[in-house]
């Protein structure tokens, strides 16, 4: 039995790594830093990737026992990533726990907040949680956001398209910005 999960973890690991790679290189687009005005720091860098974590989420969302497991697959991914970037930052091994427990915290608001906005097709909601959360510390001079707020909004809709299959082979393709 419990072989049988090292092996199906193994047979999926090319897909984890694909699609994964996908969500990556999607939050890596230099339009976001240069034209969308996320800042392109450590901080800004997390919440790109935080959010098409999420946005991957929402598209895998109620679509069966393969597909969500392969999305739990990708977001350990996303964590163990996270694990390993802190500890080359040089947090040592005993601060790890308690910055992965922040960092996991900070996602999943962020997937509750930004979600939301998206779910209701709302701009203005969605960029100021987008301001909140990518410049907390100066909230009242931030740029404004809602030209990433309207792709994000676009791209979730662009998922919904792929077919269970096509979300099960890490398929799922990011349009880019």
């Amino acid at each position: 039995m419990i072989l049988s999960l090292f092996r199906k973890k193994r047979s999926n690991s090319a897909i984890i790594k694909r699609q994964y790679e996908e969500l990556t290189d999607a939050a890596r687009q230099l339009t976001f830093y240069q034209d969308m005005n996320v800042p392109d720091t450590v901080l800004g860098r997390f919440e790109m990737l935080s959010i098409f974590m999420m946005v991957y989420l929402r598209a895998t969302k109620d679509k069966g026992e393969a597909v969500e497991g392969l999305a739990q697959d990708i977001i350990d991914a996303f964590f163990e990533d996270i694990d390993h970037s802190i500890r080359e930052l040089g947090i040592g091994d005993a601060g790890v726990p308690k910055r992965m427990k922040k960092l996991a915290g900070m996602f999943y608001g962020r997937a509750d907040s930004y979600g939301k906005a998206i779910e209701k097709d709302d701009v203005s909601e969605l960029n100021t949680a987008l301001i909140r959360n990518m410049f907390p510390e100066n909230i009242e001079e931030a740029p404004d956001m809602s030209e990433l707020g309207r792709y994000l909004i676009a791209t979730d809709k662009a998922l919904v398209g792929y077919s269970l299959d096509e979300m099960a082979q890490g398929n799922l393709k990011i349009v880019r910005a």
